[in-house]
């Protein structure tokens, strides 16, 4: 039964969640309110395991959602069920767009797609924002104020133009560290 779950689960992220893997944020943290296979805290840190990791996002996020849930077989179901929706979207798409690529009607649908994505990955955004900087479990709001500075002085320095230059990983790596050396 978890394995049927899985895959309805991430079929339904995957035919929604149009616009990338952050996309996906937003239905991951209502399964984490719905099913007891992560937490949000969790998410968070899959979110950061999934962005330095080769591959892409949704698929690192559902595979390692599924293994929580039920280990290797829910592993490989939940990213099944994640591309499904992509794939027959894909051969449909081909099949068909072709024919009405220039159709004003499919151009206006594309270009009203696109706020949607926007405000999706926004929400993702939003709510990891909200597990980095602020403990929201409580009745009050608690921020993570070392979180926020460190954030704030990695933007400046990233900003300043020597070391613009400078590989992610040397970022991730500063971040790591200080999340690390601040207990974060």
């Amino acid at each position: 039964m978890i394995y049927l779950t899985l895959y309805i689960e991430f079929f339904k992220i995957g035919l929604f969640a149009i616009g990338g893997g952050m996309a996906t944020v937003p239905f991951l943290m209502e399964l984490a309110e719905k099913y007891p296979w992560f937490t949000p805290a969790e998410l968070a840190n899959m979110i950061a395991i999934s962005e330095s990791t080769p591959g892409p996002i949704g698929i690192n996020m559902a595979t390692y959602a599924g293994y929580n849930a039920g280990g290797f077989p829910g592993a490989l179901i939940a990213t099944i069920g994640l591309v499904t929706p992509a794939i027959f979207i894909i051969v449909i798409i081909a099949k068909f767009l072709s024919n009405f690529s220039e159709n004003k009607y499919v151009k206006s649908a594309f270009y009203g797609i696109r706020p949607m994505i926007a405000a999706l990955i926004g929400y993702a955004v939003w709510q990891i924002a909200e597990i980095t900087f602020a403990d929201t479990t409580g009745t009050k709001l608690v921020l993570y104020y070392p979180a926020i500075l460190i954030c704030i002085i990695l933007f400046a320095l990233m900003q300043w133009k020597p070391l613009k230059k400078l590989h992610p990983i040397i970022w991730i790596a500063c971040g790591a560290v200080l999340g690390i050396l601040f207990k974060l």
